[in-house]
């Protein structure tokens, strides 16, 4: 859920557009950054009151190559690319383009959301028993020992009685 309403940028909007600036305007309504107040008079003016909605969509690959595209062909920032666009924010279209830089455009198309299907429960499966096996076999270890160290003891003392009853 968005943390303010469609209601109340359009409020806010309405206010600026009375001839406050957008400083006193986020002063006022009691919003941290100015640069908030911008982009939804920028949407605003843009797209009217659709763009101050809230747009929660699932966008395909050939869609999101387009944006990328359409930003570096025309020389916009991802905020503009966005509001033009009328996406979320501008870390939308951010996100996609280091993606189609780094991975290349048919990176694109890939679902990311959500769990990778790479991942296996298996592997994790074969450490646990690794784990088990090697913890099993220090405790056997240590019992051994233990026992070592109380035979061991007990032949001292044996010595110690021999030795006490010659005296």
């Amino acid at each position: 859920m968005s943390k303010y309403s469609s209601e109340f940028k359009l409020k806010v909007i309405k206010y600026y557009e009375e001839g406050h600036g957008f400083l006193s305007t986020a002063k006022y309504f009691n919003i941290p950054a100015m640069s908030t107040v911008q982009k939804w008079i920028r949407k605003y003016q843009k797209q009217g009151e659709k763009g101050l909605i809230k747009n929660i969509q699932k966008y395909n690959g050939e869609f999101k190559q387009y944006v990328v595209e359409y930003m570096h062909n025309n020389h916009l920032s991802c905020l503009e690319t966005a509001i033009q666009f009328n996406l979320a924010g501008d870390y939308v279209v951010s996100k996609w383009e280091r993606i189609y830089y780094e991975e290349g455009p048919q990176a694109l198309y890939k679902e990311r959301r959500g769990k990778s299907k790479n991942m296996s429960s298996k592997p994790i499966k074969k450490k646990n028993v690794n784990e088990n096996k090697d913890l099993l076999e220090e405790v056997q270890r240590l019992r051994m020992e233990n026992e070592y160290l109380k035979k061991l003891n007990a032949l001292i003392q044996e010595r110690i009685k021999r030795e006490n009853k010659k005296k």
